[in-house]
């Protein structure tokens, strides 16, 4: 064995706070009457920690996700399952900024990413868990390119991925996942539909279902975009962060992983407001937030453009609004004009040509800054988290 060093302790309810150990296998907290999403949790030498991340070391690293295999799941090497995801590129505008009169203005382009989208992070991440369990056949929902990266890294690891995608998934998406080698069923409806397919045939056929949060796994490797966010901005984190939300595992994960780094003490009390962004026509979360309550509502008849955000109703919805409270951010809604006219913004002031999903973010900040939620002199950084061809990106 050739150990990762990970600071791996045990999995953790986030909602009823039990504790389970890590080396059993897990999806939700098993107590019947809960049900929520389970996290891992770490044993941090702080001091060992903190050097890792801040001395020369981490700077000779292999610039992907796994540079901080320490703050994963993994424990042997052999185990991991990657195509070079992660340390995607902070982009600083040079016009937008501008337009929008705002000092400063960066974006993290996870576009760049294998199977160009951010999920790649986290289907590494949860592939290569389930692998070291000895998991060999996998099931997953996805409007899109979920489904195409669990099969990308199935491919890569010998396993077999049975992908359920909602009959109008994009074209691009169903293609992408069929020549990676996965077997496809198209379900009418939206996406939890396809949940709920993808758990009936999990069920019958013994099939591990890496679901949006219902495993512990796929949100560390999502969580690395908070800790590349950090050192690629040395340790100096931007005053907001903005990102598109469907099931919300990345925002969820970013936030963890500020979360760790401060109780490591390499970053400091002020952390970014986090600032969750979804479609008019597919708001669960937005409305909870601005109602107070804790919990989403299914909203019924889902309609956008941006397939990514067509998520009627998330598992971890509490995870999401406690982002947003614990930072002081907030929520805000755009309509898919509003999403075209941010997507040809991106595209025509900084050469990135972006999903709705990321069109969405350009005009929530431009709507924020317009109400003086955000001011001319703090940071803001976007998360654009795919390129328009797989634009489900934001379906976590």
């Amino acid at each position: 064995m050739s150990s990762t060093g990970s600071f791996l302790s045990h999995l953790e309810c986030t909602y009823c706070g039990a504790k389970y150990p890590s080396s059993e296998i897990f999806r939700l907290c098993p107590d019947q009457e809960c049900e929520k999403v389970l996290f891992p949790r770490y044993d941090f030498d702080v001091k060992k920690a903190s050097d890792i991340l801040t001395n020369s070391e981490i700077k000779n690293r292999e610039p992907n996700m796994w540079r901080y295999k320490e703050f994963l799941p993994i424990l042997d090497d052999k185990n991991i399952i990657s195509l070079g995801e992660g340390f995607t590129p902070i982009i600083n505008s040079k016009r937008l900024k501008y337009d929008f009169g705002i000092k400063e203005l960066l974006i993290k382009d996870e576009s760049l990413n294998p199977t160009a989208s951010f999920k790649a992070r986290g289907l590494s991440a949860a592939v290569s868990k389930a692998v070291e369990f000895g998991i060999n056949k996998f099931s997953i929902p996805s409007a899109g390119n979920a489904g195409g990266a669990l099969a990308a890294y199935c491919a890569r690891s010998g396993t077999k991925a049975f992908v359920f995608m909602p009959e109008d998934a994009p074209n691009a998406n169903k293609i992408e996942t069929y020549f990676h080698g996965a077997e496809v069923e198209l379900v009418k409806g939206f996406i939890n539909d396809a949940g709920k397919k993808s758990a009936e045939v999990s069920k019958a056929n013994n099939l591990f279902d890496v679901s949006t949060l219902k495993e512990p796994y796929r949100v560390e490797g999502k969580k690395t975009m908070g800790y590349e966010i950090a050192e690629q901005c040395n340790w100096n984190l931007p005053d907001y962060i903005i990102y598109p939300t469907g099931g919300g595992t990345g925002i969820i994960g970013i936030w963890k992983a500020f979360l760790e780094m401060q109780r490591i003490g390499i970053i400091d009390s002020k952390l970014p407001k986090m600032i969750c962004v979804q479609a008019e026509g597919c708001s669960p979360v937005v409305d909870a937030y601005l109602s107070g309550n804790k919990h989403a509502d299914q909203f019924i008849d889902p309609k956008t453009i941006a397939a990514g955000m067509r998520v009627p109703i998330a598992v971890g919805d509490y995870l999401i609004i406690d982002a947003i409270k614990q930072s002081n951010g907030t929520a805000i809604k755009v309509n898919d004009d509003e999403m075209l006219d941010g997507v040809k913004k991106l595209a025509s002031k900084e050469g990135i040509f972006c999903a709705p999903e990321g069109g969405a973010i350009v005009s929530a900040t431009q709507k924020l800054i317009s109400k003086g939620f955000i001011s001319p002199d703090q940071k803001v950084l976007l998360l654009n988290t795919c390129l328009l061809y797989t634009s489900d990106a934001a379906d976590e």
